[in-house]
């Protein structure tokens, strides 16, 4: 082979080197990052639950109310 051709395929084998890496280092940064969705997604959920759960403790419109003992 002459030697352009044989620098030519080295630097082409080199680049698809480096990309399959990149590729697998973007694979494993999606799956993460699927993961760390779910869990915001679950924590979110317990957030809004918990959330119903304490205005239905609170107390409603004002003009509802009864007026304070001192009145």
């Amino acid at each position: 082979m002459p030697d352009a051709l044989e620098q030519r395929l080295v630097e082409l084998e080199t680049r698809l080197a480096f990309q399959e890496q990149l590729l697998s280092e973007l694979n494993d940064a999606l799956a993460a990052m699927r993961l760390e969705a779910v869990a915001n997604a679950e924590l979110l959920k317990r957030v809004l639950e918990d959330l119903k759960l304490t205005r239905g403790d609170a107390p409603g419109d004002p003009a509802l109310e009864p007026p304070p003992p001192h009145y």
